[in-house]
């Protein structure tokens, strides 16, 4: 195994890309029976590994997303977003199963409820050129089912010299796997929400939560929303609140964040800096519909 490298370099972003569909403008939640009108619909790209890597891209980190992408009408017609944000793709594996894989998110206030649809593997044909590539200092996973589907992911990445994070990214059935945290074993950066961490901790406190995930992993950051995030690093828990902004769609800013803590982390930034430059990005996706909706001018 090859030690992590050091200076400036890009990031992996690996994980399954979405079409979002994106209903805001609702005058409550759908019930069964029931039909109701959004005011408003935007389709966007989404899936974290993309929302991630557009997020990290425009901080100015040279960033390649690692995924497969569909060849379906739907995917075709969404495909000239993926170009719209800097992102390096010369790591996009295009396959006739890799899609229509579609979200459809359903806004209400700060409330969000999705539906999802994956198609084939999160497996691309491309993932071992992508972690030979020689600019390529850091992995972050976008989801934990991506582990799940590729098995011994992590030191394969760490025998290229890389760092890895993960987030977890809720899965009702996966997110209770009774080995989910050994399946993590070698992950630098954690990075699950509050929900997440409560399940895989069984506290519902953010402190104790941390204080047990440290002992699994050298570096926590704990998601909290509006509340701004929590940071467990060298043995010490530091807490950022968040700014208040006009909020228009939650969707994506746990991946905007994510971004935001990855750039300042690999440039060796103070913990105080790095969970800053996390709460930053988030606050600033939530702005507009779509997790990387904000980055369009």
């Amino acid at each position: 195994m090859t030690s992590q490298k050091s200076g400036r370099g890009a990031v992996l972003s690996l994980g399954r890309i979405y079409c979002d569909l994106i209903f805001t403008g609702l005058p409550g939640m759908p019930r069964l029976g029931r039909e109701i009108f959004a005011r408003d619909l935007t389709l966007a790209l989404g899936g974290g590994a993309f929302i991630t890597a557009a997020h990290s891209a425009v901080l100015g980190r040279a960033t390649a997303l690692v995924a497969r992408y569909g060849t379906d009408a739907l995917s075709a017609a969404m495909e000239p977003q993926l170009a719209s944000h800097g992102i390096d793709l010369r790591f996009i594996d295009h396959a006739p199963d890799a899609g229509p894989q579609v979200t459809a998110a359903m806004i209400e206030g700060e409330e969000r409820a999705f539906l999802s649809r994956r198609a084939g593997t999160a497996d691309p044909a491309t993932l071992e050129a992508a972690l030979a590539w020689p600019e390529a200092h850091h992995l972050h996973i976008a989801e934990y089912a991506t582990l799940v589907e590729i098995p011994g992911l992590v030191p394969r990445a760490k025998a290229h010299g890389l760092s890895v994070s993960l987030d977890p990214s809720w899965d009702d059935t996966l997110i209770r796997d009774p080995a989910f945290l050994d399946r993590c074993e070698g992950v630098d950066l954690f990075l699950p929400n509050m929900e997440e961490a409560g399940v895989l901790t069984g506290t519902s406190e953010p402190r104790e939560a941390m204080e047990i995930l440290m002992r699994r992993f050298p570096v926590v950051v704990l998601k909290l929303g509006a509340e701004g995030g929590m940071l467990g690093m060298a043995g010490e828990i530091v807490s950022r609140s968040a700014p208040k902004v006009p909020v228009v769609d939650t969707t994506g800013a746990g991946d905007a964040f994510n971004a935001g803590f990855i750039d300042a982390w690999l440039d060796g930034k103070s913990p105080g800096e790095c969970l800053a430059a996390a709460v930053d990005a988030g606050s600033r996706s939530v702005q507009a519909a779509g997790g990387a909706s904000a980055l369009v001018s």
